[in-house]
């Protein structure tokens, strides 16, 4: 899937027109590239190998949270299979977008966490939810929902 990624901080921009500088990292404008297999997703949704298995999003969205009154918790854990946090093959971190616009960004460090990360979104959340996720070996595969 062809998309614009910064190529300081691996940030892809979803919305058709590229910011003056990176939501991430800061970087301008010019730090962005066009990359035509930025984001991965499996060939067939209804049957897929056990690599897209560990990498393809799964989103859960709970509609109560101990947080605040009316507060969403949007859960993403990386791959139906969990996927490896070894030194070698991790997960690096996991963006979450809602309706195309950076939300908030994890970063992970193998060996002591799993692959997975909940963001809190404050009430009135709808639109479209989107997780990428970015693992160190097989790139950045992404999954959306509707809140």
């Amino acid at each position: 899937m062809k998309k614009y990624v910064c190529q300081v901080c691996g940030h892809v921009n979803l919305l058709n027109e590229l910011p003056d500088k990176c939501p991430v990292c800061g970087a301008p404008r010019k730090s962005f590239s066009e990359k035509e297999d930025a984001l991965k997703l499996p060939a067939d949704p209804g049957n897929m190998t056990e690599l897209e298995k560990k990498h393809v999003p799964l989103i859960t969205v709970n509609r109560s949270c101990s947080l605040a009154e009316g507060c969403l918790d949007v859960h993403a854990r990386m791959g139906e299979i969990v996927h490896p946090m070894l030194p070698e093959h991790y997960i690096t971190f996991v963006d979450f977008y809602l309706d195309d616009k950076f939300l908030a960004r994890l970063h992970l460090t193998p060996e002591k966490l799993n692959p997975a990360g909940c963001i809190h979104m404050k009430a009135g959340g709808s639109g479209k939810l989107t997780v990428i996720e970015s693992c160190n070996i097989h790139g950045k595969w992404i999954s959306e929902t509707a809140l």
